[in-house]
């Protein structure tokens, strides 16, 4: 029997065959979901300088007692209200720069305000300061300029965005977006919502598939239904060969009519790897045809759903420039026992929540009842003993 590619290795083999694209210059409010291709440097401090947290009087904590003589008032957005001296107090506002000579803020709670003399003064009910600088948030208290704010590679998630404005980004440099092609094959397959015969089914790969990949940079082209037809496929294949990945779903194990090797060694491509040691999965195949990474994945569509996660994903989130782009493996207490694994890794359909992870009772690779009922692949490694229940184990949500 040929040995199998450990899912690894397979995994470290595929991310090696390609490069990172190219970077492109983007305005920020475009970059939602790509990487940055640089390190993003804070152009300016934030916050500027100090600044009330809370609606209030700006003091100097030494006259903390009180009573202080109103001498002024300090806006959010406008520059910086007049200095205060010794038994002064400004009414300031949340997001205020702090008057000079002033250095903690009493809530307008603690306090109460009337006339002796002509001039307002603010007397103080309750304590208003535990410490100095209370409710102040000091100049550079969140990031100072020359900080490294985002790294290279990192996902730009509307969070991330916030931060690059807030740093002084009004443009920002990214990874460039992956080409992708979809190739779906069967005879056996329609169109969604079409009537089926009993030898038929609708065509879930593709759009599942090209769903996953809308989560992803990827500018994605899907070509469905392709027969199971050499000529046909080859067809397929050379129409797309300007994408830097071609997915084939489908046609990737060893039967008469599984036609990705064949059309692939007659269009000249090379296979790095073919079959690999996990659970569901086995048929996966991947190569270079010209420039494309060629990525065939099986046609079961459980089995296409997981390699998708483990391999395709990752390859273009690296391709798209991502510093991490492998799944995060996480841990939970398993409520169910294990049964031992064989020499091939198992990725079992699960639920996790709160209480710990659950494996589904059927894990055949067909079912996509079950697939669109779990949220986690729970990791089994091969030749894992029986695991009992209450043991930590590994998972990757979904």
């Amino acid at each position: 029997m040929t040995s199998l590619l450990p899912f690894e290795d397979a995994q470290k083999r595929l991310i090696s065959m390609a490069e990172p694209l190219a970077s492109e210059t983007l305005p920020v409010a475009e970059a939602l979901g790509r990487y940055l291709a640089e390190d993003l440097i804070a152009r300016r401090s934030q916050p500027a300088g100090d600044m009330s947290a809370m609606d209030g009087y700006a003091i100097r904590f030494a006259d903390r007692e009180g009573p202080w003589q109103l001498a002024g008032e300090c806006k959010a957005g406008s520059p910086p209200c007049p200095p205060i001296k010794s038994g002064q107090a400004a009414r300031i506002f949340t997001g205020a720069l702090m008057p000079d000579g002033a250095d903690t803020v009493v809530m307008q709670e603690n306090v109460t305000q009337d006339e002796d003399g002509g001039n307002d003064i603010i007397r103080l009910i309750s304590d208003p300061s535990p410490s100095k600088g209370h409710h102040v948030r000091g100049k550079g208290g969140d990031f100072n300029a020359g900080d490294i704010m985002l790294q290279a590679g990192t996902y730009l998630s509307a969070a991330a965005l916030g931060q690059a404005v807030m740093a002084g980004a009004g443009s920002i440099t990214v990874g460039r977006r992956p080409k992708v092609a979809v190739l779906s094959t069967g005879d056996e397959l329609v169109a969604p919502g079409t009537d089926t015969l009993s030898h038929q089914i609708p065509a879930s790969n593709d759009v599942m598939i090209a769903a996953m990949l809308s989560q992803t940079p990827a500018i994605t082209h899907t070509i469905s239904r392709i027969k199971d037809n050499l000529d046909s496929l080859c067809d397929a294949l050379a129409s797309v060969d300007d994408c830097d990945v071609i997915v084939s779903i489908g046609g990737a194990s060893v039967g008469d009519h599984d036609l990705v090797a064949p059309a692939f060694e007659r269009l000249g491509g090379q296979t790095d790897f073919w079959k690999i040691a996990m659970k569901p999965g086995k048929p996966l195949m991947a190569g270079k045809l010209g420039d494309s990474i060629v990525l065939a994945l099986p046609g079961n569509p459980v089995s296409a759903f997981v390699t998708a996660t483990l391999f395709l994903l990752p390859l273009i989130r690296h391709i798209a420039g991502s510093r991490s782009p492998l799944p995060v493996m996480q841990t939970a207490e398993t409520r169910t026992a294990l049964p031992a694994t064989t020499h091939r890794a198992e990725f079992l359909r699960a639920k996790v929540d709160n209480s710990g992870i659950t494996a589904m009772n059927s894990q055949d690779s067909a079912k996509l009842s079950v697939l669109a009922a779990a949220n986690a692949l729970l990791y089994r490694p091969p030749h894992s003993p029986v695991q009992p229940e209450g043991m930590a184990v590994s998972y990757i949500t979904i």
